[in-house]
Parts: C-alpha cells; sequence; structure tokens
C-alpha cells in the first residue's frame, strides 16, 4: 500500500449501505477516520416486494455522488451466513509442507469443487515450530462459492470502481475487536489476554456470534434478527410491517409498552437460547475457555430492554459499542448520523483497518483472475523502464562506434560534432537549473519536516485536548438508550483554536469587568502572565430540560455542565455504562485557567428531522437533521449574565446564515414530522500555560488548614459531569 493512502471499508446489509474512510498517521501512529457515509434502503432487501440489486445499484449511485474516491483503496464485505468458515487443528507436519496439506483439508471440508469456489487461508496463533515441524496449529479456512463473489462485485466493477480486498463480514468484526478493544497491534509486544469475548453482530435477519480471545476464533450464524423481533409484533398486534417496525424502535413511548414488551417476549427466549447453545457448545469443544464479557453491535442491537435481558439471563458482562477507541477524527466520529448508526459501522472499520495493513489477518476472497490482471498492469511501468534501459545500451554502443568513425573521418562528421556540442551545452545549462530546484526542495523539504517533527511539548498538547474532552458532559449508564435529543446531555465542540501571546496579561487587559465574573475568584483578582496559548471553543447543544428551567437549558446549561468544569482543579472521570467514579482529571494544575464566556447569541428553535430532511444530503454545522445549523443571529454579552445576550451583528464565525442541508430518507413518505427543538450556539475562552510534569504542584483544596494533606478537594462532591 502506498503511504498515507485512505481505504475505504464499505459494507452493503439488509437495511442499507455503511461506509467509512479511514487513513494512518504513521508519525503519530494513529488511525484518523476521514468520511463517512450512510444510504438506508427505501426497503429491507430481505422483505418480499423488494428487488435487491436494483437497491443496491441505487444504494452505491448515492454513495458515489456524494464521495469522490479517486486513489483511494476500497475494502468491502460478504455476509458471513453465505460463506464457509471453517478452523482446522493441524497435525504435527514439516512448515515446508503447511500449504499442501491445508489445500489437502480444504478439500475434506469445502462441499464443492475447488475449482467452483474461491477460498483462502490464515494462520491463526498458538502454533510453535520445533525442529522444522509446527505443532499445535490451527488454520482458519474462509471460501465462498465464485458465482456468489462475482455477484457481490458487479455493482463496484460495473462503476469501475478497483476493489482492493473482498473478506467475510465476521472476520471484518474480529478485526475491530482486536484492534479497538484489545489493542492489539502488528508490530508491538502482544498484550495477554486470558477472557474470551463473545460479539454478537446483530442484523436484520441473522446475528453473527464470534467468541475470540484475540488468536483463536469461533463463529456461528445465529438465525435469529432484528425483523423477528418486528415479525412478532406484526403476528401478536396486528399491524402492519412498518407500523410494527416503528413500535419496536420506540417500545418505550408507546401507550402499553408492557404489552409491547409482552409480546416480543418469545422472541427475547429463542435468542437468548440461540445463544447459550452456542456458547455451550463452544466451551465443551475448548474446555479451557473463560468467557469474560459480551458484546453488542449492529443496529438491531438498539432494541429496548435486550442488552439488560441478556445480561441477566446469560449472566455475562454486557457491553454495548458506543464509542471507536482505536480511532480519532471528531469531525466523523462525533456526527450525529454517525453516533445513532454507530453499532452498524463496526464492519466497514474493521475492513478498513485490514485495507490499512493494522491487522493480524491478511485473507481476501478477490477473485485470483482479477487479482493477477491489476498485477500484470502494475508491471507495466516497470516494464517500460527495462525497454528503455535496453535502448539506452544500444545507444551507448552505438556511441562507441561513431567514436571510431570520428577518428578516421573527421571532415564527415565535423557538422554533427558541433551539433552535438551544441546539444551537450544545452544539457549542462539544464543540469545545472535542475541542481538549483534539488536545492530548493531540499530545503522546503526540510522545513516541512521541521513543522512535522516530535517535539519535548507535544505531551502537553495532548493532555490540555484531553481535559477539554473531560469537561465535556456526556451520557451515562441508561441515558445511553435516550434517543430525544433534548434530553441527552451532549455539548458538541465545533472548533478549538489557539494564539500564542508573549504576555498573557495583553490578553487578560482587554477583558470587561462583567467577562471576569464567570473566573474563579482568584482568577479574576489575579489575571495570568507570561508567555501562553489562548484556546478558544467553538460549539452548540440542543439539551433544553424542561423541569429545571434555570440550569437545564441554554448557556446556563454551558455555564454549569462545561464552563464551571474548566475552572475547577480537578473532575471526576466516570465509567460510561454505570456512572461511579473512576478517577480524576487535572484541570488546574495543567494550567488552565481564566475560563470565560465571549460568545452567546439567543437560543433558537429548529426544526429537528429524527430520519433527516427528504432530498438533502448530510449537514456538517447545523446538526443531524437540524435546519438552521449556525446561521445569524444576536451576539454579544452584557451585565445580566451568561444566556442573557444582547442584540449585536456577530453571526458564528463561517456562517452563512442559511439553513444547512440535512439529511436522507424522505419522512413525508415515512410518516414522520419534525419536531422543534432549541439550538444554543456559544464560545468560550480559556488561558493555558504549558506546564511540565515536573513543575506542577500538589493541589491543596480551597479551606485545607495548612499541613492537612489528606483533606478531600473542596469540589469532590460536584459531579464533572452532569
Amino acid at each position: 500500500m502506498a503511504d498515507n493512502q485512505a481505504v475505504w471499508g464499505i459494507e452493503i446489509g439488509q437495511a442499507g449501505l455503511k461506509a467509512i474512510r479511514l487513513r494512518y498517521a504513521e508519525s503519530a501512529s494513529q488511525v484518523l477516520a476521514v468520511a463517512f457515509d450512510y444510504v438506508p434502503h427505501p426497503k429491507l432487501l430481505s422483505q418480499p416486494d423488494a428487488v435487491p440489486d436494483e437497491l443496491i445499484r441505487q444504494a452505491l449511485d448515492t454513495f458515489l455522488s456524494r464521495n469522490k474516491l479517486e486513489n483511494d483503496l476500497v475494502a468491502i464485505s460478504l455476509p458471513g451466513q453465505t460463506a464457509l468458515a471453517k478452523f482446522i487443528q493441524l497435525p504435527p507436519v514439516e512448515e515446508s509442507r503447511v500449504a499442501e496439506i491445508i489445500k489437502y483439508e480444504a478439500k475434506q471440508q469445502i462441499p464443492f469443487a475447488l475449482e467452483d469456489v474461491i477460498w483462502d487461508y490464515q494462520p491463526l496463533g498458538g502454533g510453535a515450530a520445533e525442529s522444522g515441524f509446527l505443532l499445535d496449529a490451527e488454520v482458519g479456512l474462509f471460501a465462498m462459492k465464485k458465482e456468489q463473489v462475482h455477484h457481490h462485485l458487479k455493482p463496484f466493477l460495473d462503476r469501475k470502481i478497483e476493489v482492493e480486498l473482498v473478506q467475510i463480514a465476521p472476520l471484518g468484526t474480529f478485526n475491530f475487536l482486536c484492534y479497538d478493544r484489545y489493542g492489539i497491534r502488528k508490530d508491538a509486544p502482544r498484550p495477554e489476554i486470558d477472557d474470551y469475548t463473545v460479539v454478537l453482530d446483530m442484523g436484520a435477519d441473522n446475528t453473527t456470534l464470534l467468541v475470540t480471545n484475540g488468536k483463536k476464533i469461533w463463529i456461528r450464524n445465529v438465525p435469529i434478527g432484528g425483523n423477528h423481533f418486528t415479525r412478532a409484533l406484526t403476528k401478536e398486534m396486528k399491524l402492519t410491517f412498518a407500523k410494527a417496525e416503528h413500535l419496536k424502535c420506540n417500545a418505550t413511548k408507546s401507550p402499553d409498552p408492557r404489552a409491547v414488551f409482552q409480546a416480543l417476549r418469545p422472541v427475547f427466549n429463542d435468542y437468548v437460547a440461540e445463544i447459550q447453545r452456542s456458547i455451550g457448545f463452544f466451551a465443551n469443544v475448548n474446555r479451557n475457555a473463560k468467557i469474560g464479557r459480551l458484546v453488542g453491535v449492529g443496529n438491531g442491537f438498539k432494541l429496548a430492554g435486550l442488552q439488560k435481558f441478556l445480561q441477566q439471563n446469560l449472566q455475562y458482562e454486557v457491553e454495548r459499542v458506543d464509542h471507536f477507541q482505536g480511532a480519532v477524527g471528531d469531525q466523523v466520529l462525533t456526527a450525529p448520523l454517525f453516533q445513532d448508526n454507530l453499532l452498524t459501522f463496526v464492519v466497514p472499520y474493521g475492513l478498513a483497518l485490514q485495507g490499512l495493513g493494522l491487522t493480524d489477518i491478511h485473507t481476501t476472497l478477490l477473485p485470483r483472475e482479477i487479482a493477477f490482471a491489476r498485477q500484470i498492469r502494475r508491471k507495466k511501468p516497470w516494464v517500460a523502464a527495462t525497454a528503455a534501459s535496453l535502448l539506452i545500451g544500444m545507444a551507448a554502443s552505438t556511441a562507441g562506434y561513431g567514436n571510431v568513425w570520428h577518428s578516421v573521418s573527421e571532415a564527415r562528421f565535423g557538422e554533427a560534432e558541433k551539433k552535438a556540442k551544441e546539444l551537450e551545452s544545452q544539457v549542462g545549462t539544464l543540469k545545472g537549473k535542475y541542481s538549483g530546484e534539488e536545492g530548493r526542495n531540499s530545503g522546503a523539504k526540510a522545513a516541512g519536516e521541521k513543522l512535522v517533527a516530535t517535539l519535548p511539548t507535544r505531551e502537553l498538547w495532548m493532555e490540555v485536548y484531553k481535559a477539554i474532552d473531560e469537561c465535556l458532559p456526556r451520557d451515562i449508564g441508561q441515558q445511553l438508550d435516550e434517543s430525544e435529543i433534548q434530553k441527552m446531555n451532549r455539548i458538541s465542540l465545533e472548533g478549538v483554536t489557539c494564539k500564542k501571546y508573549d504576555d498573557l496579561a495583553t490578553w487578560y487587559a482587554a477583558l470587561t469587568p462583567d467577562r471576569k465574573t464567570y473566573m474563579r475568584k482568584e482568577d479574576a483578582e489575579t489575571g495570568p502572565s507570561g508567555v501562553g496559548y489562548i484556546f478558544t471553543l467553538l460549539g452548540h447543544h440542543y439539551h433544553n430540560d424542561a423541569a429545571n428551567a434555570i440550569t437545564g437549558q441554554g448557556h446556563n446549561y454551558v455555564k454549569v455542565a462545561f464552563l464551571d468544569n474548566l475552572n475547577k482543579d480537578q473532575v471526576d472521570v466516570r465509567d460510561s455504562l454505570n456512572g461511579t467514579v473512576i478517577g480524576k482529571a487535572d484541570i488546574r494544575r495543567l494550567g488552565i485557567s481564566h475560563a470565560i464566556p465571549v460568545w452567546s447569541p439567543p437560543s433558537k428553535e429548529v426544526q429537528f428531522y429524527p430520519h433527516g430532511r427528504p432530498g438533502s444530503k448530510r449537514s456538517s454545522a447545523g446538526g443531524f437533521g437540524a435546519a438552521g445549523g449556525f446561521g445569524a443571529g444576536s451576539g454579544g454579552l452584557n451585565e445580566g449574565g451568561f444566556g442573557q445576550p444582547t442584540p449585536g451583528a456577530g453571526a458564528f464565525p463561517g456562517s452563512t446564515g442559511q439553513p444547512r442541508p440535512s439529511i436522507l430518507l424522505d419522512d413525508d413518505k415515512s410518516g414522520m414530522k419534525p419536531i422543534p427543538i432549541k439550538l444554543t450556539l456559544f464560545k468560550i475562552e480559556f488561558a493555558w500555560k504549558p506546564t511540565p510534569m515536573a513543575q506542577r504542584k500538589e493541589l491543596v483544596p480551597e479551606g485545607t488548614p495548612a499541613g492537612d494533606a489528606n483533606a478531600a478537594p473542596a469540589d469532590q462532591a460536584t459531579p464533572a459531569n452532569p
């Protein structure tokens, strides 16, 4: 793969097309999420009146109209239920004969002639080589019929998309688990992993069950998916499929939730029974295996009550993926559309990781003839270079003979010699110019390397960004299941910028007295000084707590939930599942101080489309499905305090004042209508003086007597993240 080349991971499922674009930043050893797209089908591919091939073509055309692939690599998935995945324990065998033994096993395990299938194998961890023999080696064998692979590839090939990787979906999930949850890196020591993890990828019609500890893999297809719950509602409550699907997704908001869950209970029981049977079979085959937890992915896993039901009946810790730990890129990872469908991006994420070469899995079901043709095409430049070298050699030989002729026939070659000397002079001139350009290029390269070089203070910047993140409010525990955007605690930051000051006192002196009232008492009395930075945070939120009009709405919510945290010594770090405090994050000791609001236009009402506004593309600044975005409005602060702005000019920087486009589904056709919500915009500034670890002082809480080192911090009783 070319350096710094991006990879698109694409999965076309029963409900829609999911794609994510990743790039690997080698200097930072970090995966960057650059772009994503989600194109839902007008109807499920498995519905009786659906035409799957036509719906897939429409989804792919929509994706290509919104994204340019250019030189990016493309990795696609194949459904796991139509593929063969076998895991074979090899007998002791010479290392040189492993390929021969695996081919023999493939003939025994694959129920079709090898000429009719595309297959590949992957040696798994656990084997050891001794005296030229491979002992206790396990091999994964993966295969699919040729016509099925070509059928999945056809829509891409028809649109001139060169697919680099074809992988079965369960291995994409395995790549995600190893890289994002286990933290396994190819060129780093492997972490010790004792327990096995069960991953449930719940789709529309099936659930893929994957058990692994990062080395061994076991896969089984469970024939129960989200549609089975929908069909149970159609049968028990006499509803159409569309109404039953809507009721299933909004069960907790229905007039009689108890009746809904009573209708779903038989499917819940069947689902748990299938999972218990699968786990029991795995435990019988692998008696030393200990299962530690269960991880749920796939949009079907968003079904209300499913996580709690599994945890009660299986007696395992059940975790639902709510973020990607191994990637950065807030523009993608915090986008409302991505967050709402994050569970279904696991497979595309794992495909893109393999495309970047960051996983142990290297199998592919790309047809051999396609791979061979591309290999030949890529070697053509080398063939041309070889032919050019031969021509140069012949020219040199001819020049030697010409020199002999010149020595015996000067008059005959005098004119040609003159022209040759003129050409030589021109070549010398061009070489001189080329050398000059080489010098300029070297200088530019040196300057660029200086810009991206690792600096001693770089880790301090990462700590500041981490501190900002810890100060932001977030949803925890059961709040993660909240579907009403007004009740979510989330505050989104659209931009984080900073400006260096030779003396921070210059910034402090320009502040008006009313702004200093939001600082800590000692900050308001004594401003910062010396070299430092002023950070500017631009953001917005939709939180609107009707029960708490003072601190639960508008700019007062920004102050209580975010600004006050920036002015604390430390904030609590909480577990995202149960909300318990698991640590403290330093704020003051990092050098952060003097946090104030500098821009707070009035909250305004915008229209929120839960499924996206008809006929539009994805919005960026305006939020998921909210028309209006960051438009023109009033700005500035008066003495009334944060949340009471006076009219002014100042629209949000970079705004046009026009409604931003929204997304995807036609709400008029689906019966969903927009709802009005409050959008609150804000801008906050704070000072930062980089403070290395050796120079940081221990925190002494306010009001603590001298020498009382064991006293608890004064703000410990106040949650940092409401």
